[in-house]
């Protein structure tokens, strides 16, 4: 069984939007009065209060409260206890482990935008009579749903999350289905180097330009934070200004999103093993000559989305060490020195003249290679160890 998320964008008319607003600020209510309670007992007390506790707790004040906080629905309010109880489970944790705690801390209108549902229960996704796919919510109606692409056949969706982002609405899915079948081996690998100047350099010679997202609106986040600035904080133009300021922000992580979730597509379509060096990336993040553009990039981001889209489609990510695979000479195996700002390969042994990014890509394929062939060996030898154990133990 697999289970993946699925993200659909709402469109609400006036009066779902209130609707779903009025829910969310209830569910904020609920949230800091668990917490609250929590607190108090345990100050006036010294004992904690547990989820069953406070469910019996809340679902009387729920129905003695049918319009205010009668709106949330009982299996809502449910999972709403349930984070709480998973917030001081962390906080002790934490604790007990000699990290910094973090106590769970109240909700502000702003740091409070989800709601959880099962599916089924106050929310349901279907089908009208015209094919059109349509959100059941209760207490909200039927929301038009930007239905972009299907869900797996015979899933069963098992968790629905409703947030509200940007001032937009979305639906986040938690579907459970049967394992696909893998698409067709091509036979083919491919080492790749990661970089800032071009994020992607491949050992077939293919460079992945930077496309630079952050960079390219520096000018204009520039501009909306001087003005922020200089406005009174909590005022109206104020409001307005930070909304404009996340929302450049939104669509900056939404272009790096989409050409990481296309780019990897394509890397596991096309190739059966993917080599990668085996980078900790905090190195750029900590240089303040890097940084900005080691978090334009999102090299991190690239990483996860690779591992899961080969993982689901039965393909390998090799990890290789990264040492020395920019001055060895993928060639002739001569160890060439260079610093940084040199961006050509020369080697005088062979001659050998190419981008040093692609150097460095055939030479992460050669070691992906390497590690392949012990990682098979040496599942062979504990195939013939567990064999011979078997045996003797049979004897």
């Amino acid at each position: 069984m697999m289970i993946r998320t699925y993200k659909y964008r709402l469109f609400t008319n006036k009066r779902q939007r209130e609707a779903l607003d009025f829910i969310l600020w209830q569910q904020r209510i609920l949230y800091n009065a668990a917490l609250e309670q929590r607190k108090t007992v345990y100050e006036a007390t010294g004992k904690g209060v547990s989820y069953v506790e406070q469910w019996a707790h809340f679902r009387d004040v729920r129905n003695a409260n049918p319009d205010t906080f009668g709106m949330v629905n009982a299996t809502s309010l449910q999972q709403l206890l349930r984070r709480v109880d998973k917030a001081y489970r962390a906080f002790f944790r934490r604790l007990k482990a000699g990290e910094t705690p973090g106590y769970p801390r109240f909700k502000g209108r702003n740091r409070f935008h989800s709601m959880e549902f099962k599916h089924g229960d106050g929310v349901k996704l279907y089908q009208n009579d015209r094919g059109q796919v349509r959100l059941r919510i209760q207490n909200v109606g039927h929301v038009k749903v930007k239905y972009h692409r299907d869900l797996p056949a015979d899933s069963r969706i098992k968790h629905v999350v409703i947030k509200r982002s940007l001032g937009n609405w979305y639906v986040t899915l938690m579907v459970e289905f049967e394992s696909l079948p893998y698409p067709p081996l091509t036979g083919e690998g491919v080492g790749i180097d990661v970089g800032l100047k071009s994020l992607l350099a491949l050992s077939d010679g293919t460079l992945v330009d930077n496309p630079r997202w952050l960079r390219n609106s520096l000018k204009r986040l520039r501009v909306l934070n001087r003005k922020l600035a200089r406005q009174k904080k909590g005022s109206t133009n104020w409001r307005q200004t930070a909304a404009r300021l996340a929302r450049l922000h939104g669509k900056i992580a939404n272009q790096r999103r989409d050409f990481w979730h296309k780019t990897t597509r394509q890397l596991v379509n096309q190739y059966d093993l993917i080599c990668i060096e085996n980078l900790t990336l905090g190195f750029m993040t900590a240089n303040r000559h890097l940084a900005l553009s080691a978090h334009d990039a999102g090299l991190g981001e690239f990483r996860s989305l690779l591992a899961y889209k080969a993982e689901e489609a039965g393909k390998q990510v090799a990890l290789v060490p990264p040492q020395y695979t920019s001055q060895l000479c993928s060639e002739c195996g001569t160890m060439v020195a260079k610093s940084l700002n040199v961006r050509v390969h020369q080697c005088a042994a062979c001659g050998l003249e190419l981008d040093r990014d692609v150097n460095a890509a055939r030479n992460i394929l050669t070691l992906g290679l390497s590690v392949c062939d012990l990682t098979l060996a040496l599942a062979g030898v504990l195939q013939e160890a567990r064999h011979f154990s078997g045996e003797s133990s049979h004897e």
